[in-house]
């Protein structure tokens, strides 16, 4: 049996320059880690005095936010963010509690629970949106160079990116 070849596109793992020792693709996976890491540090502070709600929680309405109004079930909402069902059980209270979120099992599954965002979440976000989208741009501004930058919304669905003047 012949042997398998790797793709054609995949870019060669070149040692930098400078003499480092990690490839491009983790070196930009450590860029990204370290604009990550500064986007939730400075969203934590505005998260806490915009919604009033942990970064934790606040990522389970961002998840939920791109529903059509229909929810997400528990299970789902634990698996994309990469938490532990009890944990995440916990955060839904604490949102639920707000009146930001509602919970109801779903028809023909005991064990189920599906999560929605409510008028009152909905309203709190949309009101929020700006200064967490600065706070965002601001982290970013200082983690990245502009070039990074420009990549970066170039991932971006067109009407995500900021205005080209930013």
């Amino acid at each position: 049996m012949a042997e398998p070849s790797a793709p054609a596109d995949l870019p060669e793992h070149v040692q930098t320059p400078e003499g480092g020792l990690l490839p491009a693709e983790l070196r930009a996976w450590m860029l990204l880690l370290a604009a990550t890491g500064a986007i939730e540090q400075q969203l934590r502070a505005v998260v806490k005095d915009a919604l009033g709600i942990s970064h934790d929680e606040f990522l389970v309405l961002c998840l939920l936010a791109d529903q059509p109004g229909t929810g997400l079930r528990m299970t789902r909402i634990a698996e994309l963010l990469g938490r532990p069902k009890t944990r995440l059980t916990y955060q839904v209270a604490c949102l639920q509690h707000a009146g930001l979120v509602t919970r109801q099992s779903v028809c023909g599954d005991k064990r189920g629970v599906q999560v929605t965002l409510t008028d009152k979440a909905r309203r709190a976000l949309s009101e929020a949106s700006v200064p967490m989208a600065d706070a965002v741009s601001e982290a970013l501004a200082r983690t990245i160079g502009p070039a990074q930058r420009e990549a970066m919304y170039g991932l971006l669905p067109t009407d995500s990116c900021p205005p080209d003047d930013e």
